[in-house]
């Protein structure tokens, strides 16, 4: 097992945290806040994550309806609940969350991603709340949601198991956490990594490493350290035929997990 494979596999020896304190990787900033411009350039570097949108959006709306007793509830089903979208980047999660009804929080640690956030909302009259803060500052101040939704986050941070354990502290009791990552595979290596970031570009060289991939199994573990129930786990899968990604039982690229906090 080499050094890195450890480290991934044992949440105690995951990396430390970068020098600008908390339970971030300095690197990982910078990388995204030089692509803030780039958010919502549908064909530009974050193209994958325009993508992986509706596919991500139909897993978070059926898990919110269903857990919150809101399916039939029109186009805004998400009214009045308080949802949370931690490292939000540029708001391509945010905006449609808010326009489903949700009141949504937005937050990163990058101040280019929420300028280019509350830029990109303001003209369209949707409220969001955006704030360059972190995870373990709402939980400092006591902050708790409805929901709490973090995608493509928990592969960037240096220790997941506390990250997981943050954002569940974010969770109101009978609320929902919602999360997505890649799990740690040869496959995903091969499709996320190789693929994605040196044969068809999709992403910029250097936006993933293997060893911070996360397992379903152990996503499962952190959650249930973190006083969760037992997630439901659902895959996100690639057609190259036509394009597109959608919803899969295949976890073994892409994945999306949600938990309940007890009431």
């Amino acid at each position: 097992m080499t050094q890195s494979t450890e480290r991934a596999a044992d949440p105690s020896k995951a990396g430390a945290p970068g020098p600008g304190g908390g339970n971030i990787d300095d690197a990982e900033i910078a990388r995204f806040q030089n692509l803030a411009k780039a958010w919502w350039d549908p064909v530009g570097k974050f193209r994958p994550l325009h993508q992986i949108g509706p596919a991500r959006l139909t897993f978070i709306r059926n898990e919110l309806t269903r857990h919150f007793g809101r399916e039939g509830s029109g186009l805004r089903p998400f009214k009045n609940l308080t949802v949370l979208d931690v490292g939000c980047g540029g708001g391509l999660m945010s905006e449609p969350l808010a326009r489903l009804g949700a009141r949504v929080t937005g937050i990163d640690p990058g101040e280019k991603n929420i300028t280019i956030a509350r830029d990109h909302a303001a003209p369209q009259g949707l409220d969001i709340d955006y704030r360059v803060t972190t995870a373990e500052e709402l939980v400092a101040a006591g902050a708790k949601f409805d929901a709490v939704v973090c995608l493509e986050v928990v592969e960037h941070v240096p220790d997941v198991a506390a990250f997981v354990q943050t954002c569940a502290s974010l969770v109101r009791p009978g609320g929902l956490l919602i999360l997505s990552t890649i799990n740690r595979t040869l496959k995903a290596y091969a499709l996320a990594i190789v693929a994605a970031e040196y044969v068809l570009g999709w992403l910029p060289r250097g936006t993933h490493q293997w060893d911070r991939f996360v397992t379903p199994e152990e996503i499962g573990r952190y959650i249930a350290a973190a006083g969760l129930g037992t997630p439901r786990f659902e895959g996100f899968v690639y057609n190259p035929l036509r394009d597109q990604w959608s919803l899969s039982p295949d976890t073994d690229v892409n994945y999306l997990a949600a938990a309940s906090k007890p009431a």
